[in-house]
């Protein structure tokens, strides 16, 4: 398989060039990171729901949609990505796409581990050590070829990640950094520094080599993988492509993590707007907030409320918020246990 060992590259290529390679019917493994800083968003996302458009655009930070799955991220050149193209015949495909992502998200294990960091393989796609994600990574498919992306992550800026998402308001966005740095780690935090880039991406193609056998260094873009590339950036670095309609919805998720989720949601019951922030981890609430125009008494047993709610499974809130009406004498007019459980789950 042949290695491309590229460094440094502009933003728009360290996604467009993952997009060309299957288009020209080759495999590869891609080494790169970006030259400046750019939001991915996933392929079915609704690019005006999930980032602030404005902001981005106001502060020059481009937003591109890719062909892969996943939420939206922050991308920036303290990220080191790995691209594999992998065609779904090539006889080291295993059967079902879990038992893929197992087995190629091997190499940027060993990778962590050879770098001191526990990291291990949680299903679907993560990789985390000492319970905090280290590296986002996404599966697709273009055409006859399997695209599986991912990354190192030496450093990461939490606050600008937290600050291009679309939130409801300062509240939300403030949990959602919170989430962020408690559930995403970086290399830099795990062990304090991280070696140069160069040994990095030796690293990598070490650990890849293992797995998908020799590999066939290259440094360079060729001219067919370059004209590919400049064609599909005609398409992809469009509004058109970028503002694909998807339907409006009143919830709003941020996912951290497999299993860790900052949820904004509304419900209007019939006594009025109920709104809630929650965190939740492997289907238990961490973290709640309620608010809205509704009326509830005693009004100060709403914050009691939240309290009570906090480390109860998704599925028990109706009970639980019925058990609390009926201990404190709860009175809500149009406002019923179940209703704060709908605006939960």
């Amino acid at each position: 398989m042949h290695l491309y060992r590229l460094g440094s590259v502009p933003w728009q290529d360290s996604q467009l060039l993952y997009h060309a390679l299957p288009r020209l019917g080759r495999e590869g493994l891609i080494l790169l990171s970006p030259s400046s800083p750019y939001v991915c968003i996933g392929y079915h996302q609704d690019a005006q729901q999930e980032v602030d458009i404005a902001y981005c655009r106001e502060h020059d930070i481009p937003v591109f949609r890719r062909e892969v799955g996943g939420g939206a991220v922050y991308l920036d050149g303290a990220q080191l990505f790995w691209q594999l193209i992998i065609h779904k015949d090539n006889p080291l495909v295993p059967v079902g796409k879990t038992a893929f992502t197992r087995q190629f998200l091997q190499p940027p294990i060993e990778a962590y581990r050879a770098l001191g960091i526990p990291a291990e393989y949680k299903p679907v796609n993560d990789i985390v050590a000492n319970n905090r994600k280290v590296s986002g990574t996404g599966v697709g498919e273009i055409g006859e070829y399997i695209v599986f992306v991912g990354n190192l992550i030496v450093d990461f800026d939490y606050e600008m990640m937290a600050r291009v998402l679309k939130v409801p308001d300062e509240k939300f966005r403030d949990k959602v950094y919170k989430t962020i740095y408690e559930n995403l780690s970086t290399i830099k935090r795990e062990i304090g520094d991280a070696p140069p880039t160069d040994e990095l991406w030796t690293l990598m193609a070490e650990k890849f080599a293992q797995t998908v056998g020799p590999l066939e260094e290259h440094t360079a873009v060729d001219d067919e993988w370059r004209a590919k590339t400049d064609e599909l950036a005609a398409q992809f670095l469009t509004d058109e492509w970028l503002f694909r309609g998807r339907p409006q919805r009143e919830e709003r998720k941020v996912k951290i993590r497999e299993g860790v989720e900052v949820r904004h949601k509304m419900y209007k019951a019939a006594g009025g707007l109920i709104r809630a922030v929650v965190q939740v981890e492997e289907g238990i609430i961490r973290h709640v907030e309620l608010s809205g125009d509704f009326f509830l008494y005693p009004a100060e047993r709403l914050a009691d409320l939240e309290t009570a709610l906090v480390g109860v499974p998704l599925e028990e809130t109706e009970q639980r918020v019925t058990q609390f009406y009926e201990t404190h004498g709860i009175e809500s007019p149009g406002v019923t246990p179940a209703d704060f459980a709908h605006v939960l789950n």
